[in-house]
């Protein structure tokens, strides 16, 4: 903490409060109608797919806090209960605003633009004789009813299960069941529906209109919708884990029992029924959340899909290509950027790919923390084994929602004879690099790759990064001992292009800050411009203060947690700090220091948060190509530019959304056009 401050709340945003108020401009994206209605109704779903996912890591992490009875100040200054208090605030207004804007001008724009997301009751006859036949064919197949009672205890359900909670009766008694809305089909059904017009309605409405069906001889009295969320965070104790795989496939088996963090509810007047299963849930019952409308708002993911309307999207663009003959003769002709979405990824699939089949490589290195279903690149290095050659992968098992995918595709790779190594105990590796391993003309040739975002051919299409290609083999060296750090026995050494953590990024960057504040003073003009994706580790954020104090002019774009408070008189008065949320995830790091007029580059996998600094694997790599230097700069510049898409963090913590004083200038459509060219 900064001296002479007393509390941190003066001079931090807390981190969970932050990452809400990242969610709220996303959200905020869903009202802008300059969007495409059907970009409007993903952001949405986005929106209610970020909150999940706060329930399953935050919120649960704090209500560990409170079970156990802790009761100190986190680095922010707010204690578990104060914390949980204001989360909730936070999360209620959040909720009612979600169900707002999809009530209100989505839903009228989607009427208008004659796409329709019906009720049982308004469906005209065809279409309910489609829904009916689509019930008894499919989902009534699919959907097993359960009973609650001495014989039958209330089932297992997973995290995010959306249900239904049925009271009947028989005779004099009373019976409790549940019906769980199967995932297995899409939760919007297409209904039949006139020329031009796009009608669908909910799967829940047609079980619930079809209830009976499963409850021959009982009486349906009550029922409503509800859906929980559970504490998805692993609780490994790695270092007495024999076999880490193993160890991560059991922890993902207790996950169907974990607490239950959240219990969303259809309002009703049902008391009874809900306190049944509120006990059965054992939740607290001041912290169900009721919900007057469809529960999950995720599922409306689906529908663009669905709806052939390309004026109600975003113009489609191709990424750029890269033109070359051979991968291999394109990285010798010098250092080369892909800046992702607006270039192609195919050149990293390629240098995969070629290195695969081609008979002079011996040997590829990578790591791997989160790929998509299908991936190329893993085909690619299974093919490489399978043709003799040495292919070592590291697998980070224990990326989020990610490990079971993770150990699916390490079978596989292994199955094809690569040697994987699965993770550091303490430690995630979430560094993104690949050597290739060449013979040419008699001697040992090596290929760099390292990249700000994963090797994922799906998200290389939405996420902006920043993909660097060498065969500098200084570069070549330096990662040669980094793998040899990560699956064997050796100490880091001296390394020449790269800083890594946890040793050494804190430090250095912390090096580099504090020679801006030498210029500052020396020769008044000290700067630093950083884009990441969050800003949370509260050493960083001193060491910024300070700089500032300093007269350092620092420019940051921060897209999601940002806990620094900019523009506070005597402490942070030469900061700014804004966010960009638009059609593509900015997820590219980069940070560049003036140097006394002699700007240096760096990119990196790491933001920076603690857990960046303290508890992964990351790299810092230097730009050194004058001419790819001042590429970087001026892609800083364009988001800088940016007046549609952008927020300004103000110094109460406030997110102000960007206004056109003269031209409009959105970064990421500009970028587009220019990569087009």
């Amino acid at each position: 903490m900064v001296k002479g401050q007393k509390d941190p709340k003066e001079i931090y945003i807390h981190r969970d409060l932050s990452w809400l108020a990242f969610n709220e401009r996303v959200l905020a994206e869903a009202c802008d109608r300059n969007n495409p209605l059907l970009e409007r109704l993903r952001f949405l779903s986005i929106a209610a797919s970020n909150l999940d996912e706060f329930f399953t890591v935050r919120v649960a992490g704090l209500k560990r806090l409170l079970a156990a009875g802790y009761n100190r100040k986190d680095d922010f200054g707010y204690y578990p209960p104060e914390l949980a208090e204001g989360i909730r605030t936070k999360v209620e207004a959040l909720i009612a605003k979600l169900y707002s804007v999809y009530q209100g001008d989505i839903s009228a724009d989607l009427t208008r633009n004659k796409i329709f997301i019906l009720k049982y009751e308004q469906l005209n006859p065809e279409q309910k004789k489609a829904a009916k036949k689509y019930f008894e064919t499919t989902l009534f197949p699919i959907i097993t009813p359960m009973a609650v009672d001495q014989g039958h205890p209330f089932p297992v359900l997973h995290s995010k299960t959306n249900a239904f909670a049925i009271q009947l009766s028989r005779g004099d008694n009373s019976y409790l069941a549940v019906i769980v809305i199967p995932k297995s089909v899409p939760r919007l059904y297409r209904l039949p529906s006139e020329k031009d017009e796009n009608c669908f309605i909910f799967i829940d409405d047609l079980i619930r209109n079809n209830m009976e069906a499963f409850f021959r001889g009982y009486k349906l009295l009550n029922n409503f919708a509800f859906r929980i969320i559970r504490d998805s965070e692993l609780s490994l104790q790695e270092d007495y884990a024999p076999d880490l795989l193993k160890a991560i496939e059991g922890e993902i088996k207790k996950r169907p029992k974990a607490n239950v963090v959240g219990l969303q509810v259809e309002k009703s007047g049902y008391a009874e029924l809900l306190e049944l299963l509120q006990a059965n849930l054992d939740f607290p019952p001041e912290e169900i959340l009721s919900i007057s409308g469809d529960l999950d708002l995720s599922s409306l993911a689906e529908l663009p899909a669905q709806v052939v309307k390309p004026e109600l999207s975003y113009r489609s663009y191709t990424p750029a290509k890269l033109e070359y003959e051979n991968i291999f003769d394109k990285v010798k002709e010098g250092d080369f950027l892909l800046h992702l979405p607006y270039q192609s990824f195919q050149p990293t699939v390629d240098l995969i790919q070629a290195a695969a089949a081609d008979k002079d490589v011996l040997a590829i290195k990578m790591t791997l923390y989160r790929t998509n279903e299908d991936s190329a690149i893993v085909r690619a290095l299974a093919k490489a084994a399978k043709n003799k050659k040495q292919v070592t992968v590291f697998v980070e098992l224990k990326a989020r929602f990610d490990e079971e995918k993770n150990i699916e595709w390490t079978r596989d790779l292994e199955a094809a004879g690569c040697h994987v190594i699965y993770g550091i105990p303490g430690m995630k590796i979430h560094s993104k690099m690949a050597l290739i391993v060449r013979k040419e003309e008699g001697r040992i040739h090596r290929y760099v790759h390292l990249s700000t975002g994963n090797y994922n051919e799906i998200t290389a299409r939405v996420y902006t990064d920043i993909g660097y290609f060498t065969e500098s083999d200084d570069f070549a060296m330096d990662i040669a001992d980094i793998f040899n750090v990560i699956t064997g026995y050796s100490l880091p050494g001296r390394w020449k292009k790269i800083v890594a953590s946890p040793h050494d990024l804190r430090k250095y960057l912390f090096e580099l800050i504090d020679k801006e504040i030498d210029f500052q003073k020396k020769y008044k003009n000290g700067a630093i411009f950083a884009k990441m994706n969050s800003l949370e580790d509260t050493q960083m954020i001193d060491k910024l203060y300070e700089a500032s104090a300093a007269g350092v002019k620092i420019k940051l774009i921060v897209r999601g947690i940002c806990c620094l408070m900019p523009g506070v008189k005597g402490l942070s008065d030469n900061i700014e700090v804004k966010s960009i949320v638009g059609r593509f995830l900015e997820h590219s790091r980069i940070f560049m220091f003036h140097n006394n007029s002699s700007p240096r580059t760096f990119l990196s996998s790491a933001d920076w948060m603690g857990r960046n600094f303290d508890r992964r694997i990351e790299l810092l790599f230097e730009v050194t190509r004058k001419d790819l230097n001042e590429h970087m700069s001026s892609i800083l510049d364009e988001y800088w530019r940016d007046n549609l898409k952008a927020y300004r963090l103000d110094s109460a913590g406030q997110y102000i959304r960007s206004k056109p004083e003269d031209k409009a200038f959105n970064a990421q459509e500009n970028l587009i056009e220019h990569y087009a060219k």
